[in-house]
């Protein structure tokens, strides 16, 4: 049955009644007792039906989230107040195996449990409750309370034994280490040691003058060492230092603050610790000012210890890096630094160990923290159990990054293969196996793979694991399969291709690598990674190949080479054009090559141009500066419609006109989206601008080959503050790339190519009519000489016409039928034109036939 005891004696405090408050007859007061009893054991009843519930709760809370910090605590103080002992301490065992208790928890563990049982066979567990909580922050009080303990409790100490004076002074002399600098606080430990050793001196023999004497000379000597200590109450010591030598014999002015009469060693070492009291003054003054937010009160500590670090005393320093760290538990930022600082100072130190364990207690997020944690175990040479224990505990942290993730795995790896080293040249012996090494990188490939597909970390882990089986394990083949699995997982990045490539070489194994040039040089890489590996290949043969495989790799790759240039090209040429026009610029083309247009068109006499009006050939005519202009434009995409059918009309005839096309667009309210993730889809962008709202339409372009994004795409908006809201996100993050973020401008194209956009957005071939306005009717009029089918003005800069299947190997210097160079000067081409004679019908036909 469990031990029930009540801890908290403010649960339940007792109520006596007033022996006559009220006034009443004794009937009266014999019947009050009884009402307020009644009415007591209610409330208590009450109050004990809310704590199970309260504690019902809160078991409920922890069995679902154990990680809960404050549901611990609430439980226990829950536990303390019902009195349940036995489920306290289960509860208090629990939390500690999480997370480390404050000094105020271990103060309050240890006075329930002395509470509960001093007896002689109950002293270890309390001293090993106080050990462990002096081990989790360093606390003055707690150690007070532990020395207290022991020369209370512990017979041997308390009887001034031999052992028992020896472990007593042990235990001083720890808390001295681990707490006697304390500025604010050491002095209090210094005092118990002193007051000790009082006692002690005070139960010797006064016929022992030798062992008085000794014993004398202790208390000084701790009196020296205190004075020597740079503490809050330092001047007090002095005084109470005269104080005693005045009774030991010595002539000392007690009342005053002056040296005289001390030995130049004590005055010395006082004057100088004072000196370093009154230089920490003001920096303690800041540490420990209550009302300053938590933020400056690190920075205060943090400017403490560059001020001790910068003086040099390493315990110092560690000495305040535990004050700042009991302030701070959770900061990563304190943690870090100290661990850095220690690694630096000690390196193989097990204190090290200690505080790099403490460190990932309080801050197990910190993938860093783990990471020179496992490196501490290593460089202590700690076993392969332990080493392999902190791993796994890793592990089960919550990282806030994949990245962190992949170091610990890589450090474990590194560790691993240092020791397997060590045992191939006989320094260590071991029953280590590299099937630890290939299990590890299996388990970081399952679980990070999905998570850093195409990523320069991942294709560094995959290298490194191969080059470690083929050394390491000296097996190729395993080396291999981790290529290939990789190749599964990013082989459309091409440092997976080439990685893999630089493996089979550095093995000279040159055919392999010619195999895989095979396999992936017709392949699609972002950027110029297409291009690379084709030029990879030929440099490849040059250097390994024969003749023959140096040709058959040329072959291979030319013709791959002048495609990769040709999309390059037509690339730089879609820049900054709206994905309509390109759209429409495409569909033009394809309809080109299936229906291609005769360039004679301009050399028809006017009699021929009107015989042929019933073939979709209009003419229309407007004076410009002068002079008459034609203006021609053929239909083909719609032969059926009625060449005298007005294309005037209104949009809804045109939209008639042009039906079974998609949708066109003004790019009003546009945002234009350039360095897009390839595979970012529609719904992608529609997250992204989810919190700018407003938008009508998205669209991604596509490759018109390939058909895969080409990392541009528009997005309307239904107004301008909604667009004006989606280009604020200009360079803001989506996929991991950051995003170039513009409004579409479609009025800052070449002048007078709006009437042309609008008609062919419109549909290609839509008769064009003597209302346009004038600079449309001009521009349609230069076009018609150029001859329809003719690129675009700034197509046609690049003086390249492409027409038939294969137009990837035109050459630059082919100039299609009826160019006209649009730099030879004006008057030229206009006097050749009035010049030109008007040709029969005989003689086209002539023509015609020759041709």
């Amino acid at each position: 049955m469990a031990e029930t005891v009540t801890l908290d004696s403010s649960t339940h405090p007792p109520q006596l009644p007033d022996e006559n408050p009220t006034g009443n007859d004794d009937e009266d007061m014999l019947d009050a007792p009884k009402s307020t009893k009644s009415s007591d054991s209610d409330s208590d009843s009450e109050d004990d039906a809310q704590q199970n519930l309260q504690i019902q709760a809160l078991q409920t809370e922890l069995l679902n989230n154990p990680s809960n910090y404050d549901a611990h605590v609430q439980y226990i103080k829950a536990l303390r107040k019902q009195g349940d002992i036995e489920k306290l301490r289960q509860a208090r065992e629990a939390m500690n195996a999480i997370f480390p208790l404050s000094f105020e928890m271990w103060q309050e563990w240890t006075k329930d449990e002395t509470s509960l049982s001093s007896g002689p066979e109950a002293l270890p567990a309390i001293e090993k409750l106080f050990e462990r909580g002096v081990s989790d922050y360093l606390s003055v009080a707690l150690w007070c309370d532990y020395l207290s303990f022991v020369q209370e409790h512990d017979q041997s100490v308390r009887t001034r034994s031999v052992g028992g004076i020896s472990k007593a002074r042990n235990l001083f002399e720890r808390a001295l280490v681990a707490a006697g600098l304390h500025v604010a606080e050491g002095s209090r430990i210094w005092e118990l040691y002193r007051e000790f050793e009082q006692d002690l001196f005070l139960t010797i023999d006064e016929t022992d003058a030798d062992l008085r004497e000794k014993q004398v000379q202790r208390i000084r000597n701790l009196f020296h060492r205190q004075l020597s200590v740079p503490l809050a109450d330092i001047s007090s010591t002095l005084h109470t230092y005269k104080a005693w030598e005045a009774k030991q014999g010595a002539d000392l002015d007690v009342d005053s603050s002056n040296l005289d009469g001390l030995s130049p060693h004590v005055a010395s070492s006082y004057q100088k610790a004072l000196d370093m009291m009154n230089a920490r003054t003001h920096l303690e003054n800041q540490i420990s000012c209550e009302v300053a937010p938590e933020s400056e009160r690190l920075q205060n500590f943090m400017a403490y210890l560059k001020f001790e670090q910068s003086l040099g005393d390493p315990a110092r320093i560690q000495i305040l890096y535990e004050r700042a760290i009991t302030e701070f538990p959770i900061s990563s930022e304190l943690w870090l630094d100290y661990t850095h600082y220690m690694d630096k100072t000690l390196k193989t130190s097990s204190l090290v160990r200690d505080i790099y364990k403490r460190a990932t207690r309080n801050c197990p997020w910190i993938g860093d923290l783990w990471v020179r944690y496992l490196l501490s175990l290593e460089r202590s040479r700690a076993s392969e159990e332990e080493l392999s224990a902190v791993f796994e505990k890793a592990l089960q942290c919550t990282f806030s990054s994949f990245e962190e993730y992949l170091d610990v795995f890589l450090t474990r790896v590194d560790g691993l293969r240092r020791r397997l080293s060590s045992l191939e040249s006989g320094t260590e012996s071991s029953d280590l196996d590299y099937i630890i090494i290939r299990e590890t990188f299996q388990r970081a490939s399952d679980y990070l793979s999905p998570h850093l597909k195409n990523t320069e970390s991942l294709l560094r882990m995959y290298r490194y694991w191969s080059r470690l089986e083929s050394t390491l394990g000296k097996d190729l083949a395993a080396a291999r399969r981790v290529w290939e699995s990789l190749l599964k997982i990013s082989g459309s990045t091409l440092e997976a291709w080439q990685g893999y490539i630089a493996m089979e070489v550095e093995m000279g194994k040159i055919s392999e690598a010619r195999s895989l040039f095979k396999r992936c040089y017709s392949k699609r890489f972002p950027g110029s990674g297409s291009e690379d590996i084709c030029n990879s290949w030929i440099r490849f043969e040059r250097e390994y190949g024969a003749l023959e495989d140096f040709d058959f790799a040329v072959k291979k790759v030319t013709p791959r080479l002048e495609e990769l240039q040709l999309f390059k090209l037509q690339e730089a040429k879609n820049i900054g054009v709206p994905a309509d026009d390109r759209d429409n610029s495409s569909r033009k083309n394809v309809r080109e090559k299936r229906k291609p247009v005769s360039n004679l068109i301009e050399e028809q006499s006017p009699a021929k141009r009107h015989k042929d009006k019933t073939k979709n050939v209009k003419i229309t005519s407007e004076d410009g500066k002068g002079q008459a202009k034609d203006s021609v434009k053929v239909n083909n995409t719609n032969p059926d419609v009625d060449a005298s059918k007005p294309a005037s009309g209104s949009k809804k005839e045109n939209k008639d006109v042009s039906s079974g096309k998609p949708k066109q667009y003004n790019d009003q309210c546009t945002a234009f989206v350039s360095n897009l993730n390839l595979k970012a889809t529609y719904d992608d962008l529609r997250r992204f601008f989810s919190d700018v709202g407003g938008v009508v339409a998205i669209r991604i372009l596509n490759d018109k080959f390939t058909g895969k994004s080409r990392g541009l795409a528009y997005v309307d908006f239904s107004d301008d503050k909604h667009l004006a809201a989606a280009v604020a996100k200009n360079k803001q993050t989506l996929l991991g790339k950051r995003l170039s973020i513009a409004k579409s401008d479609p009025k800052g194209r070449k002048k007078g190519s709006d009437s042309h956009s609008a008609s062919s957005r419109q549909g290609e071939g839509a008769e064009q009519t003597t209302e346009s306005s004038k600079s449309g009717a001009k521009d349609s009029a230069e076009g018609s000489k150029e001859g329809k089918g003719q690129p675009s003005s700034h197509q046609r800069a690049t003086n390249i016409q492409l027409k038939g299947k294969n137009t990837f190997a035109v050459p630059r210097t082919v100039r299609p039928l009826g160019w006209v160079d649009k730099d030879k000067p004006k008057s030229e081409e206009t006097d050749a034109t009035e010049d030109e004679i008007p040709k029969s019908n005989d003689e086209f036909r002539k023509m015609f036939i020759k041709s």
